[in-house]
């Protein structure tokens, strides 16, 4: 059997690469286009078994699977509790009284709700059917109040149930909580940034106060009101059910010593997940077998779709793995001083503004590169968080992504008058967090 030389790999590579985004950017499923262009790589390397093998490492990966599948049949359980609900109005209502900087604050305040509702669609409908109507009937300019909260959408970053977590504990062999606690020097700031760098421009394009949606030519889908229930008490204990699993992971970190003595390594995920799962379903007064078959329910479901890509970005990997293609990219970027850390942010944040989803990229991204971290001069925890904030920034402004549909529905705007407000922010909190992440520590 003939092999074609590195050069002609590296090429043929690349192409299958651009191919295979440009048709997830253009809409196309994406673990279709992941598992396709894995057995397109694969079949050129003369190695179709390299497809299937990565493929069956993928579907089996308990560090993965213990994580993923107990952190999405967890949130299944809260929604059927109510208990999301609860908590956006329990964060909702104080805001309205800081008039003067609702903007950044609903930002922040959404990145916050994003750690505990971690898909960037469902926080986007459950915080932004109150707040942004609320912001346009304080004055701000509808596609503004879009933005404030679509920007806020990658606080997932931040959340333990996320796949990213996941991944890059496994890769790293370090807990996801610390994983997350480790990023926290440069996400805190490129948040904090987001905020800031929004609210400037909120006030340097006068959008903070004056408007109506008639002014704006906005038509808003909800009438623009400040009614948040104020005559309804939020039910605290339901309101802290998301985010104790959270609160049960920070409290336990063996580096804090605040539970050492009876537990030594601190709770798992599954562990903490499990927990909460059990607290929400008293909380909520649900029946037992309702939360064991929602619980169960959202497991299946997560893994058809986050573990679903997951694996297709796997097999994928093997594909380019098979080629040739991982062991150049290594080389390329241990010859150049500080690539590393810009590809990680710049690359899957730029896949992310034009296909509308952060996880393609930054997934595949860490499964090829995460393993050589080393070799690169870099921290494997500290490269995969700046990949996986990448890819959650540059989607918090893609005029293709559900959230930000689902926001400019609500304020009666363009997809487009949106995303083009949080473009700025979102580079300027890019650069904060792969500066810190990369370079300072």
């Amino acid at each position: 059997e003939k092999r074609m030389s590195p050069l002609v790999a590296d090429v043929v590579a690349l192409l299958v690469v651009v191919a295979t985004f440009t048709f997830i950017i253009r809409g196309a499923e994406v673990r279709l286009a992941l598992l396709a262009g894995g057995a397109v790589l694969a079949a050129l390397s003369l190695n179709p078994a390299a497809w299937f093998d990565a493929f069956a490492r993928a579907m089996t990966q308990a560090g993965l699977i213990t994580v993923i599948l107990p952190a999405i049949g967890f949130t299944a359980v809260i929604k059927l509790a109510g208990c999301d609900q609860e908590l956006v109005r329990l964060v909702v209502r104080p805001l309205l009284r800081l008039r003067g900087l609702i903007i950044p604050v609903s930002m922040l305040a959404t990145v916050v709700l994003s750690t505990a509702i971690t898909s960037a669609a469902g926080v986007t409908a459950a915080v932004g059917v109150v707040l942004i109507p609320a912001m346009i009937a304080l004055g701000v300019h509808p596609a503004m109040a879009a933005a404030a909260v679509f920007a806020g959408t990658w606080g997932g970053s931040f959340s333990p149930g996320s796949p990213h977590a996941a991944l890059i504990s496994k890769i790293s062999g370090v807990p996801v909580i610390e994983v997350i606690v480790g990023h926290l020097p440069g996400s805190v700031p490129a948040a904090l940034t987001v905020a800031t760098v929004l609210y400037l421009i909120a006030k340097l394009r006068r959008e903070d106060a004056g408007w109506t949606p008639e002014r704006a030519g906005a038509k808003p889908e909800i009438a623009p009101t400040l009614a948040v229930g104020e005559d309804q008490r939020v039910n605290l204990a339901k309101a802290a059910m998301p985010i104790l699993p959270l609160a049960l992971l920070l409290l336990t970190v063996p580096q804090f010593g605040l539970t050492s003595a009876w537990l030594p390594k601190g709770l798992s995920v599954l562990q903490a997940m499990v927990i909460g799962t059990v607290l929400t379903a008293l909380v909520g007064r649900l029946k037992p077998s309702e939360v064991s078959k929602k619980f169960f329910e959202g497991m299946g479901e997560s893994y058809g779709s986050v573990m679903g890509i997951i694996i297709a970005a796997g097999v994928f990997v093997g594909g380019l793995s098979a080629i040739g293609a991982i062991d150049s990219l290594i080389k390329l970027l241990s010859e150049v001083q500080g690539a590393a850390p810009v590809a990680a942010m710049f690359g899957t944040f730029g896949i992310a503004v034009l296909s509308g989803s952060g996880d393609a990229a930054a997934l595949a991204f860490n499964e090829a590169v995460l393993p050589h971290a080393a070799d690169l001069g870099m921290d494997q925890t500290d490269l995969g968080s700046i990949a996986w904030i990448g890819g959650g920034l540059g989607r918090s402004m893609s005029p293709v992504a559900a959230a930000c549909a689902i926001a400019a529905g609500y304020a009666g705007v363009s997809v487009f008058d949106v995303a083009k407000r949080n473009a700025v922010p979102m580079l300027a909190g890019a650069v904060v967090a792969v500066v810190i992440l990369g370079f300072l520590i």
